[in-house]
């Protein structure tokens, strides 16, 4: 999924937007635009100048310095001593974002701030550190990774070590451990027992050290898995695994107790996969865990999804669409009926683009239903119904009930089977407009899949409007970035078109991280969305009434001009936003072999 968080937290006085205009950074229009989003949506104006791409952050921070006479610095620049750190309590440099970055001999501080318009810290600073305040100014996310470096010296592994240290070991053993044999056998726990060793002080520091470390990270999954020998820990960043400190095996069941405590859940039960929720509060925003137990051998695997709305309702230009792309799908989400079908793998930004593609369109004379299992976001104005199957609530039950509830737009959270299909394609043939997913490779292919499970070819040609294929890639961190050249030839072995690749002399210049603190060593930072827009047009139509095969779909898509994922994630490796490596690693060759 596409990196969607704002760097900035800036509000201008009018005095300055309209300077904006005056030194040519912004067309009255632009700042038209941005100041009416901000009266939607309530943003803050420098946020929503840079998310729209109207300004970038370097151009913005450049000139708020100069109108505010402070000097716009980059944090590379700085070495953040222990002693200088020390100068700031944590809290309040994570509560202004802001960090202190060296002091003079003459007792001057200087402090890096995100919101220069906001004196009063300054003067705050001043009488906390008894040393006289020069500001300079850095991006928010910047800042942010500096006070995560510097005030977190302390590494994972030594911070889960002062943990355990801190338990009586012996004690913790008889409370917390099961031994190997007892482990392999099976037990009635006794209930009061398990609460008590997860009420532990170094077990709830423990899960809170991972949670919390997970959110910093920005990964998407929490993975906690049982092995005879050890627990492992692992997140999900950027769509990528990566493996984090784990604590010693004997304190795996009462971590898994106090996840399900934190979820609501039956701790006693050891038999079969449960799932649950949890919200925690961090940076200052709430965020939802949906919490997913399964039992395994060793003991139970815990997964944790991040769910987190500040990357939803974006507007549509946002996620990455290609500009033809993005022209296909707002002509089939304007449409006023027909079903238009989302499909990607787990963990693809799918929700992202519904939820987004429904906050677009959630307006007070329009009636919104959704049906879906689970129900990940809660989005203002839309009414969402949550799949219970134990008490017959099903998808298709669901959009039963939604037919008689006089909607406008319908969201189907998934279309599995041919009941569902079947109502679904009713519901777009009696004018509703709907969206649905489905799980397929790519565009053409969700064709296939409905005519397998059932469903006539007619019906398909008469009531499906588009087909959105997606993908997320991981994008170049951009502190890091560096280019290179590479000969044409290495990239025609990748099934790559020579004519696609223009290159000059024989070579071809690409990008690719070399890894920093900011992207934590990887070379990458945030994801970028792929999109493949299959609009169903007449001669589209016509291979499916003849039940023509995927392959023949997508050659007149691409004939259309339809491009597929390849074709979009050749466009940004070539762009300098992604690299060779993740271009091959998620999307398949057009060339057939």
């Amino acid at each position: 999924m596409p990196n969607l968080e704002p760097s900035l937290s800036l509000g201008l006085p009018r005095r300055l937007t309209e300077l904006l205009v005056t030194q040519g950074l912004l067309s009255q229009e632009q700042l038209a635009e941005a100041l009416s989003e901000q009266h939607k949506t309530g943003g803050k104006i420098g946020s929503i100048l840079i998310s729209k791409g109207l300004l970038t952050e370097e151009q913005f921070l450049s000139f708020l310095g100069d109108q505010c006479g402070i000097r716009y610095v980059s944090l590379s620049e700085f070495k953040f001593e222990d002693d200088i750190l020390d100068l700031i309590p944590e809290s309040i440099a994570r509560q202004h974002i802001l960090i202190p970055c060296r002091k003079s001999e003459d007792n001057v501080l200087t402090v890096a701030v995100s919101d220069p318009l906001n004196v009063m810290v300054l003067d705050d600073l001043k009488m906390i550190t008894g040393s006289e305040i020069s500001a300079v100014l850095a991006s928010e996310s910047e800042i942010m990774a500096a006070i995560d470096k510097g005030y977190h010296a302390i590494s994972a592994e030594e911070a889960l070590d002062e943990i355990v240290h801190q338990s009586d070991a012996s004690a913790n053993a008889t409370d917390i451990a099961l031994d190997n044999e007892a482990e392999s056998q099976e037990v009635v726990e006794d209930v009061r027992g398990l609460e008590k060793s997860a009420s532990d002080a170094p077990v709830i520091k423990m899960v809170n050290l991972i949670l919390s470390n997970a959110v910093k990270e920005h990964a998407s999954d929490i993975h906690i898995e049982a092995f005879p020998k050890e627990i492992r820990v692992r997140y999900r960043i950027d769509g990528v695994l990566h493996e984090r400190a784990s604590p010693p095996k004997k304190f795996h069941q009462a971590m898994t107790t106090r996840i399900k405590i934190m979820a609501n859940l039956n701790i006693a039960e050891r038999r079969i996969p449960q799932d649950g929720r949890i919200k925690i509060k961090a940076n200052g925003k709430e965020i939802d865990l949906r919490v997913s137990v399964l039992p395994c051998a060793p003991g139970e695997k815990i997964v944790m999804r991040i769910l987190d709305s500040s990357g939803l309702k974006v507007q549509m230009n946002q996620l990455g669409f290609e500009p033809e792309a993005l022209a296909v799908f707002n002509k089939a989400m304007n449409a006023p009926y027909g079903i238009n079908l989302i499909t990607g793998p787990t963990g693809s930004g799918k929700s992202t683009t519904l939820y987004s593609a429904l906050a677009n369109l959630n307006t007070p004379d329009t009636n919104i239903l959704t049906v879906e299992d689970p129900v990940e976001y809660q989005l203002h104005g839309i009414n969402q119904v949550q799949v219970n199957p134990h008490a017959g609530l099903t998808f298709a039950s669901a959009l039963r009930s939604f037919l008689r509830q006089d909607p406008d737009i319908i969201m189907v959270g998934e279309t599995r089977d041919l009941e569902t299909a079947q109502i679904a394609i009713n519901a777009a043939l009696t004018g509703h407009l709907v969206f649905t997913t489905l799980h397929t490779n790519d565009a053409p292919s969700s064709i296939t899949r409905l005519s397998m499970m059932g469903v006539e070819p007619f019906l398909i040609s008469a009531a499906v409007l588009m087909v959105e294929a997606q993908r997320l890639v991981r994008s170049i961190c951009p502190k890091c970035k560096e280019a290179y050249e590479v000969d044409v030839g290495s990239l025609i072995k990748h099934n790559i078109s020579e004519e696609a690749l223009k290159p000059k002399n024989g070579k071809v210049t690409l990008y690719k991280g070399k890894g920093c603190d900011y992207c934590a060593q990887t070379g990458y930072r945030g994801r970028l969305g792929l999109y493949e827009v299959l609009e169903l047009t007449d001669p589209i139509r016509e291979l499916i009434l003849n039940k023509a095969p995927a392959s023949e779909i997508k050659k007149i898509g691409i004939k259309q001009g339809m491009l597929t994922l390849r074709a979009c994630a050749l466009r940004k490796l070539l762009e300098g936003t992604t690299t060779v490596e993740e271009m091959i690693r998620v999307t398949a060759s057009d060339i057939e072999t």
